[in-house]
């Protein structure tokens, strides 16, 4: 079947996708007690989790496993979400789904060194060792790999191998207030949770709209036509484009 993806045995081309109005109600009946809403909010809202494993499809994870992760932090999301609160289930969703997949990640990484790695690596120490004893003074990188015959990259990449990893979590500062962690210190200005949350909330608010407002809205932004070229291309007058163009933004506008 096209556009068919199977995972953990669920056809997700089959899910329902609710109206905001739906999940509203939906929610609702949830917070009163209605299993049977809540089991719909959960399989309602799956291809959501999809969205977010596929951030971290490039870690060697067993993709099931992490749709398994995401679906429980899913159903936390659903459990503890306010709706007296004017957010959209998906904003307060996804941070507490991609938070579980991180929680997995971190309880249950495994960093695997080649058996010829950690031969290299003790190799390395021995020779450090030697040479500090015959020197007196902690040898350089250069002078290991000159004592092993072998290339400085590979001293480099030895001694890395076996070092403990250090978790991004790893408190390096404290003064008796907020902690500061590695993470705090190694920043991705790109890549952040912000802009992800973002890149989300507008693929979803652009579902929202018409197959020709799609069109015109990818050969304006994606492709960088005018709205004459727009306009020749799809077969209506450029006021037409404008408009489109124009209530297009303002409807994504609303839906963010």
């Amino acid at each position: 079947m096209q556009g068919k993806v199977e995972i953990c045995g669920v056809n997700t081309s089959k899910l329902k996708v609710f109206k905001n109005e739906e999940m509203v109600e939906l929610l609702r009946r949830t917070k009163e007690g209605d299993k049977e809403a809540r089991e719909k909010l959960i399989a309602g809202n799956l291809r959501l989790v999809l969205s977010v494993i596929q951030k971290f499809t490039n870690r060697g994870e067993n993709v099931d496993d992490l749709f398994q992760v995401g679906c429980i932090g899913l159903i936390k999301a659903i459990d503890n979400f306010d709706i007296t609160q004017p957010v959209r289930f998906s904003t307060y969703g996804v941070p507490m789904i991609i938070g579980e997949i991180r929680r997995y990640l971190r309880d249950n990484s495994s960093i695997r060194v080649s058996r010829s790695m950690r031969d290299t690596a003790y190799k390395v120490l021995q020779a450090k060792e030697r040479l500090l004893s015959e020197k007196q003074k902690e040898p350089t990188v250069e002078e290991i790999a000159k004592e092993l015959g072998i290339e400085r990259e590979e001293v480099v990449f030895a001694m890395d191998a076996i070092m403990d990893p250090v978790s991004l979590y790893e408190p390096v500062y404290s003064d008796g207030g907020d902690t500061i962690c590695v993470m705090d210190q190694v920043s991705d200005s790109k890549n952040t949770d912000e802009s992800w949350l973002e890149q989300i909330a507008l693929k979803e608010a652009i579902k929202g709209l018409g197959e020709r407002e799609k069109h015109i809205l990818a050969l304006r932004f994606y492709e960088g036509k005018t709205q004459m070229e727009v306009s020749a291309e799809v077969g209506i007058s450029q006021a037409q484009v404008s408009r489109l163009e124009k209530n297009a933004i303002n409807q994504i506008k609303k839906c963010l």
